[in-house]
């Protein structure tokens, strides 16, 4: 079964970077478009990126592009999220997503 971990959240000041790291397992990775989502407290999921099966093409969310990097190692079965100059607004948790499929969620915090 589709079986995603995601780790690398943390505590971090506003200005600062961290990297989400998401291990995959249970399908085939490297065929499969990878997603990466958020949730804040009190609203609901948000979409943060997309990169495609071979990691050729990236999307991003309006607020994160040009701060945030996806990447991906069909090698390893590993998806990366790089997040720099970190707001505070970008406090949430972040999920990997396979399609409806998400791990249990890796926490960012930013203060300000």
């Amino acid at each position: 079964q589709v079986q995603l971990v995601e780790s690398g959240g943390g505590l971090v000041q506003a200005g600062g970077s961290l990297r989400l790291s998401c291990a995959a397992s249970g399908f085939a990775f490297s065929r499969s478009v990878m997603t990466w989502a958020r949730q804040a407290p009190g609203k609901e999921l948000e979409w943060v990126s997309n990169i495609s099966s071979d990691g050729s093409a990236t999307d991003y969310l309006a607020s994160v592009k040009g701060r945030f990097t996806t990447s991906r190692d069909n090698a390893k079965n590993t998806m990366y999220l790089q997040m720099n100059s970190l707001k505070p607004e970008d406090t949430a948790v972040y999920y990997c997503m396979k399609s409806s499929h998400r791990g249990q969620g890796t926490q960012v915090t930013v203060s300000s």
